[in-house]
């Protein structure tokens, strides 16, 4: 373990910590860990208990994270940990993110280690991923500041539910992060999330300010946070930070606590068009729909990028600017 960032001790004769690194501020009393379940207090001294202990690395699409206008065509070396600092009913991904430590089997990866495996596989970077990669926030910062040094790309797969002083610190080493807004209700947030709207809209906005590559997904659950009004507050919100964000709206199947039917075709369509009144680039996930995967120029409307699955096939983009009419785009190239 690593002794933790972002801590105060209170109560000093019983030992309690006060955790500063998420909105939730979680009071933890020794031998204990926070809401996370891998930041520990131990004697008074809190540690990232998750430091180097990853469960899961993978060569991935960087379209898969989605990140859809970031390297596009790329492979990407993806790792994550146990434990998460939601509660989401409807998570994709409990097995580990609602795991705590030693619940699920783990090696030991140093960011030396995540170097060398990034090298001989060829990857752009790393992406953290897979759980929510934040609350690892000493290994990741540790990590990502060997890769930027090496010229390797930094990219985060986040729930962005994150304090701003930790959130600025880390933003410099940072390429990329595809952010999940879950809803654009408060309510949605309490009741399914355990959590705050909010915190993650301020780290949207801290990247957007920052200049940083930002995508946004939302897993549209029926009847949850589908509803047209919702859809036109998000869009309006992202259009006013900028229009040029990436959008993917994601088809819902049921998994964890939560048990509706599927996200409806005709819903997601009806999403889809709504944000695109204001938004330039939606897309949509979690669905065989090769044509809302779909980039086109904004201005001349050509084909710039085609997807099937997790292939990515570029057609009229070079340096990031349509070949047809000279438009530059956000597409972040090699």
């Amino acid at each position: 373990m690593k002794e933790a960032r972002f801590y105060q001790r209170e109560g000093k004769e019983h030992g309690y910590i006060r955790c500063m690194l998420c909105p939730h501020r979680c009071t933890i009393s020794p031998g204990q860990y926070g809401l996370c379940r891998v930041r520990k207090n131990e004697g008074g001294t809190l540690y990232a208990a998750a430091y180097d202990r990853v469960v899961s690395a993978n060569m991935d699409p960087v379209e898969k994270k989605p990140l859809y206008h970031f390297l596009p065509g790329s492979n990407i070396l993806s790792v994550g940990t146990t434990g998460c600092n939601l509660r989401c009913l409807f998570c994709q991904n409990w097995e580990i993110s609602q795991a705590g430590i030693g619940d699920v089997a783990a090696e030991t990866m140093t960011p030396q280690a995540v170097l060398r495996v990034a090298r001989e596989y060829s990857s752009v970077g790393v992406a953290y991923t897979y759980n929510e990669p934040l609350i690892n926030y000493e290994w990741v910062k540790d990590t990502a500041s060997l890769m930027r040094e090496q010229g390797f790309k930094n990219v985060l797969v986040t729930n962005g539910y994150i304090n701003p002083e930790p959130w600025q610190e880390l933003l410099p080493l940072i390429d990329a992060a595809n952010i999940d807004v879950k809803s654009f209700r408060e309510s949605f947030y309490k009741n399914h999330c355990g959590a705050r709207l909010e915190p993650v809209l301020e780290a949207v906005a801290l990247m957007v300010k920052n200049k940083k590559h930002v995508e946004i997904t939302t897993l549209l659950i029926p009847s949850q946070n589908d509803s047209v009004r919702e859809i036109e507050e998000l869009t309006d919100w992202l259009a006013g930070l900028d229009a040029d964000i990436p959008l993917h709206f994601s088809r819902y199947f049921p998994q964890y606590k939560m048990n509706f039917e599927p996200t409806d075709m005709d819903v997601l369509l009806r999403s889809c068009a709504i944000a695109k009144k204001k938004l330039r680039y939606v897309y949509l996930g979690n669905v065989n729909d090769p044509a809302h995967s779909v980039t086109r120029c904004p201005a001349c409307d050509a084909v710039l990028i085609t997807r099937e699955g997790y292939h990515a096939n570029i057609e009229h983009l070079k340096d990031g600017i349509c070949q047809q009419c000279g438009k530059r785009t956000n597409i972040v190239q090699h």
